[in-house]
């Protein structure tokens, strides 16, 4: 069986190259950098989707300790580098808010269609059924059929319920009879999974909004969590996502998909620098076992290099 720091190992390859690459690119011969050295180590962080705060918080960092006579070699830097980054990303990190006990806790998925919302909570549900949980699993992404097929599969695979309704059913009527549906068969877990069509279509956003009305209406204090899923092939562009989805639908955390295929894995500091969000998932491959808990030791390791957790 892989290990988990393997399959981030694997997962951040190309990011790591980049990042990596771009750093020591730029300060060989460190002693005889300049001030344009800073400037270009900022413009290729933020070309690699680290975000302007995040990126110049990171060159800050390296600047800072340079002058010091903190660093000497491009170990030294990628050290600097790493820790900035570890740091940003583990001021976010929470456990997951459960519900008491003897009542299931709600997970309501949100996100734009293509973000792997719904393949996200197939992999959820597989890992937590393997955990001895009962899971049930709500189709409210009522007007693609083959997003309910899509997940009453999973639903077979796993062997978790799904509560669904016909094609252009109201979602939020789904979400109220799968709430109920899983207090009254004393689940574990209700995991909710929504349209996604464009964050900026007013419809969508109202939608969620009612959904989440429903859920609370049988749940007073559900849904636990609003996970929105994002696509990491689309870099610093799921900003603006975010920003939309958590004024609409009141976000609590992240799921990043697609990792893996992606050199723009700096998008993960640029949430996390930019919204008090932390990452519950990150997945880093196409089986349910690259879904992984998020861990900022990892990721940074996996970003920097496990020589990069020591600080010079």
């Amino acid at each position: 069986m892989k290990s988990i720091f393997s399959i981030f190992k694997r997962g951040l390859e190309k990011t790591a190259t980049r990042v990596t690459r771009s750093i020591t690119g730029i300060f060989t011969g460190i002693k005889a950098h300049s001030a344009a050295s800073f400037e270009e180590l900022e413009a290729l962080l933020i070309a690699a989707d680290f975000g302007v705060p995040a990126s110049l918080r990171i060159v800050g960092d390296i600047r800072d300790r340079y002058e010091r006579g903190e660093i000497a070699t491009n170990a030294d830097l990628v050290r600097v580098a790493a820790g900035t980054v570890r740091e940003i990303l583990s001021s976010r990190s929470r456990e997951i808010h459960y519900a008491e006990p003897g009542r299931p806790t709600v997970i309501l998925m949100v996100g734009v269609n293509g973000s792997g919302k719904t393949t996200t909570i197939g992999k959820l549900a597989a890992r937590l059924h393997g955990e001895g949980k009962k899971v049930i699993l709500a189709a409210c992404d009522t007007f693609r059929a083959a997003a309910v097929e899509q997940l009453q599969l999973w639903g077979e695979r796993t062997g978790c319920q799904v509560v669904s309704s016909r094609h252009g059913a109201d979602p939020a009527s789904v979400a109220y009879d799968a709430t109920q549906a899983a207090i009254a068969r004393n689940a574990d877990f209700l995991l909710i999974d929504t349209a996604g069509r464009q964050h900026n279509q007013k419809g969508l956003m109202e939608e969620l909004a009612k959904i989440r009305r429903s859920v609370e209406k049988v749940f007073p204090g559900a849904p636990q969590e609003v996970w929105l899923t994002v696509d990491s092939t689309l870099g610093a562009n799921v900003i603006s996502q975010a920003r939309e989805f958590t004024r609409a639908a009141g976000v609590t955390g992240l799921v990043l998909t697609k990792l893996d295929g992606t050199g723009k894995g700096g998008m993960v500091v640029a949430l996390h620098q930019e919204f008090e969000l932390p990452t519950f998932f990150i997945g880093l491959g196409e089986q349910p076992e690259d879904l992984q808990p998020f861990s900022p030791e990892y990721f940074t390791d996996a970003l920097f290099g496990e020589e990069a957790s020591s600080e010079p």
